[in-house]
């Protein structure tokens, strides 16, 4: 419980730096001189850094654990948002937001390693759902608090104080995380070796799409665009764009959470993820077509999309199934630089999108959002044909140095 509990503040952390620019967008881009396309600039390298991040992660969290993995990728973390705090332009607000990005890399990681290697894969979707639904607290945090606190503070001393407090939890990773037990023969390959294996595994290929997709057009909503879409699409002030963002953020929370029970209830992680993709492609098809005439059908909607649209620990668990104890680390991680290569490319290009002249903004939201709902239900129809469980029949790839095995059932027999 204790361990949950630390690593659940991680993930908060994680969680809150992911999604804060959006609130304070509008303050730090005055101060610092930023047009849209370099805020935009600055998530996409938040997610570019933790895409990037999650090779050293998987191979750190097969080899050491994840108490030093997690507790050391923090305090970099923490430099990065001291030095965002202190940029005076682009070039400082880009290396922290990186830095940062890169830091938070294990926040999620770390969890998922201990409940891959701790419980049975059958709870794998239920502990990982709650990790994320309660972590998303600091989506919530991010939302109307955060827009309250800039008001009052503004935006620099809130982010010297977070500097402050991932610091400090980082400290408590050390100080209460004990690590699972070593396996008797870790994996010893080079850097990149066991990413390849698991990307060479054909299972999983039909899940990666949906994967690489699903996740990054729901946070690019979240975390990048929803201030700027209400804004000037419906007329909100700050406060208004803050409860916008509050009521996406509890439908991902109360999403993320639900998530679990329904896989328990279904018993299936593809039939849950399958479903609740469709659910939110369709939103946001809806969203571009139709957000625009009415402000409170728009912030429907967009709960709608927080609350299906985090299928990313279902996603997960699916793929968990095909992957080995000695892989587990590179495995999961792999599938994040796919969640989150996502995010960053949908950030990047829908700021390219957004940038067209000649449009009002009400068009050009609309044609982002329909954009993302085509991607989504174009990744969740190859997802439909992707494989429930390991076969039977298949082999997976061993350990180095363990016995083949034939040889093995022969020492059995």
């Amino acid at each position: 419980m204790t361990a949950f509990l630390v690593l659940l503040l991680a993930y908060t952390i994680s969680q809150f730096d992911r999604g804060f620019l959006a609130m304070v967008a509008p303050d730090l881009g005055r101060d610092l001189g930023l047009h849209a396309s370099d805020l935009a600039l600055l998530s996409s390298a938040w997610f570019a850094a933790f895409a990037a991040g999650q090779v050293p992660t998987g191979l750190s969290l097969d080899r050491f654990g994840p108490r030093r993995t997690v507790a050391g990728f923090l305090l970099a973390a923490s430099l990065g948002t001291g030095a965002l705090a202190a940029a005076t332009g682009f070039a400082g607000a880009l290396a922290g937001m990186a830095l940062i990005g890169l830091g938070c890399a294990p926040a999620l990681m770390g969890s998922l390693y201990l409940f891959g290697r701790l419980y049975p894969p059958e709870r794998f979707a239920m502990l990982s759902s709650l990790m994320i639904g309660f972590g998303t607290a600091g989506d919530l945090l991010g939302s109307t608090p955060l827009a309250l606190a800039a008001q009052a503070f503004g935006w620099r001393p809130i982010l010297f104080g977070l500097a402050a407090v991932t610091a400090a939890c980082a400290l408590l990773i050390l100080a209460l995380i004990r690590d699972p037990p070593r396996l008797a023969d870790p994996a010893r390959g080079g850097l990149l070796r066991g990413f390849a294996t698991v990307a060479a595994m054909r299972p999983l290929w039909l899940i990666y799409p949906v994967a690489f997709v699903s996740y990054a057009v729901v946070i690019a909503t979240r975390s990048l665009w929803i201030g700027s879409y209400l804004g000037s699409v419906h007329g909100f002030d700050a406060l208004a764009r803050g409860n916008g963002a509050l009521a996406m953020s509890v439908a991902m929370a109360i999403g993320a959470i639900g998530y679990g029970p329904l896989e328990r209830l279904l018993r299936d992680p593809k039939r849950t993820a399958l479903g609740g993709c469709l659910v939110t492609g369709l939103a946001f098809a809806a969203l571009g077509l139709l957000g625009g005439r009415s402000a409170g059908l728009a912030v429907a909607l967009l709960a709608i999309i927080g609350g299906a649209g985090l299928s990313y620990a279902i996603l997960m668990a699916h793929a968990r199934r095909f992957f080995p104890a000695h892989l587990l680390g590179r495995g999961v991680s792999f599938m994040n630089i796919l969640f989150m290569g996502g995010a960053s490319a949908a950030q990047g290009l829908s700021a390219t999108a957004l940038s067209a002249e000649g449009a009002d903004p009400a068009t050009l939201y609309g044609r982002l959002f329909v954009a993302f709902g085509a991607a989504l239900l174009g990744a969740t129809a190859l997802y439909a044909f992707a494989p429930r469980a390991p076969s039977l029949t298949a082999a997976m790839p061993p350990p180095p140095g363990s016995a083949p095995a034939g040889r093995a059932r022969e020492g059995r027999a």
